[in-house]
């Protein structure tokens, strides 16, 4: 059966941004798909602002650490510093992490700001300094739909990432080859395209590579190996740079992030004939990633049957979901860190270095059921007591209790806890007039087709009736919208 025009606009719009907005509601059926992304194009081409929470916390320790270096009990002192910097720093990621939400759920820059939780996942940090965490966050955004080789090489100097993965250690003497391992594993080419002594020798390249206290990278000459090297083949007296310069000759890295980009915007199961393809043209345009998604979200495939409502959303697209197309004002905006927790995503804290695993992972029992009552909770005033969801840490070759003990520790560090009643005013009158112009027969298609992707309604329109208030129609556009959103359909985009 052939999409209409706000079918196809409806699986674009959620699949390319967080789903439609209140102002989306607008009627858009003789909109063409093709259209309808040359906005959202247009809307993502504007450099993000920079999101700072941290700029009094971090002027505040640096003259702490300049007026200790005065006094005699220096390194005591210091220490205090370091001490007051990382508390605050755990509290501000909390306010980094609901502002950034909070852009997803506000910016006309839909694309950009998906692309950015897409990235943020490929190249996954934990680090508890807010400040370099903003400063990553900054880099991920502002490359996001630029060239991939100016954002690999950003986030790899970047000295959240750097302090991450252990470089700001590897120097000549004591060569540490997890930075080097991990651009290769999980940024770059992917498992089974370099050797051991690829790692090794491009650990001894990116010897030196580091950050300043105040979070600039700085290339540190006498910590530096300058010896010659051989990586992939070659040889020569390589540093960082040209390591990563040769990991984007690889046309295994442009195949590797095609399909991880292909898995997340349009199927779980990759098509291989067409990834192949895109990821040629990808190799060819010098990794341009606006390019690659245009070719995605342009092409007829991207609206096959297979591929329409095929993805769970992420909990965060669902928190983001919810928020854009209802008029919710949030009194304690807190809460939603617990929704991230117990649903297994929370910005900023990934479960390990490989990122969240994504598709079939997110849900499980306790998950679904949490999901499912998200609206009602959203709609109403309930207190929200959680237990702690485990992240997928095979990885880390935890078993179940280790990973319920990290996850633990991190709600720790986070200061997120276990309990909180939500607290929210919706403008339903905004919502509803919306609608305004469709005649009552019409009234429960319009809602399915402004909230559910091409296809869904069928297992749910009996069921959904029969729990709505049928007492007037702002009752009834209320209620069925809440009963469409708490259905298993509404999981999926």
């Amino acid at each position: 059966m052939e999409l209409t025009k706000q079918q196809k606009n409806q699986h674009l719009i959620c699949r390319a941004g967080f789903g439609p907005s209140l102002g989306d509601l607008q009627p858009n059926s003789l909109l063409s798909s093709t259209d309808t992304y040359q906005s959202i194009i247009k809307a993502s081409q504007k450099k993000p602002e920079y999101i700072n929470v941290a700029q009094n916390l971090v002027n505040g320790f640096m003259m702490g650490i300049q007026d200790v270096k005065k006094q005699q009990e220096a390194q005591n002192q210091s220490e205090v510093k370091k001490k007051e910097f990382a508390k605050k720093s755990r509290d501000l990621i909390k306010s980094l992490n609901l502002q950034w939400l909070n852009e997803m759920v506000r910016s006309q820059a839909q694309l950009r700001e998906k692309m950015s939780l897409f990235w943020h996942g490929h190249f996954a940090c934990r680090n508890l300094n807010v400040y370099f965490q903003q400063l990553l966050l900054h880099d991920v955004r502002s490359n996001a739909l630029g060239k991939f080789g100016d954002l690999l090489t950003a986030v790899s100097k970047s000295p959240g990432m750097l302090s991450f993965l252990n470089n700001q250690q590897n120097k000549k003497s004591h060569p540490n080859e997890n930075f080097a391992r991990e651009v290769m594993e999980l940024f770059t080419l992917g498992r089974n395209n370099y050797t051991e002594q690829d790692v090794k020798e491009a650990a001894r390249a990116f010897t030196g590579w580091g950050f300043s206290l105040k979070g600039e990278f700085i290339n540190r000459p006498f910590q530096h190996d300058s010896g010659v090297k051989t990586i992939f083949g070659k040889t020569g007296n390589f540093d960082g740079d040209d390591v990563i310069k040769m990991l984007l000759e690889r046309k295994e890295t442009a195949v590797f992030i095609t399909r991880k980009v292909y898995r997340y915007f349009v199927n779980d199961v990759p098509n291989e004939p067409v990834v192949a393809k895109l990821a040629d043209r990808f190799y060819q345009s010098n990794y341009d990633i606006s390019g690659l998604m245009n070719d995605i979200f342009t092409s007829t495939w991207f609206y096959d049957k297979k591929n329409i409502g095929a993805k769970i959303k992420s909990p965060v697209e669902l928190l983001a979901g919810i928020r854009r197309v209802l008029p919710i004002e949030l009194k304690n905006e807190e809460a939603q860190l617990l929704f991230q927790r117990a649903l297994g995503q929370i910005l900023f804290y990934p479960p390990n270095v490989a990122g969240w695993p994504g598709g079939q992972n997110w849900i499980d029992s306790s998950a679904l059921m949490l999901r499912l009552r998200l609206p009602q909770i959203f709609t109403g005033e309930e207190v929200l007591a959680v237990n702690v969801k485990a992240d997928d840490d095979q990885q880390m070759g935890m078993g179940d209790r280790g990973k319920q003990m990290e996850q633990v520790k991190g709600m720790q560090e986070m200061g997120v806890g276990k309990r909180m009643k939500l607290m929210v005013n919706i403008d339903w009158p905004t919502y509803t007039n919306k609608f305004s112009t469709v005649e009552r027969p019409a009234l429960y298609n319009a809602l399915v087709a402004t909230l559910l992707t091409a296809g869904q309604q069928n297992n749910t329109k009996q069921v959904v009736e029969r729990l709505a208030d049928k007492s007037g129609r702002d009752a009834y556009i209320r209620t069925v919208t809440v009963a469409l959103m708490s259905t298993p359909e509404y999981q999926m985009c």
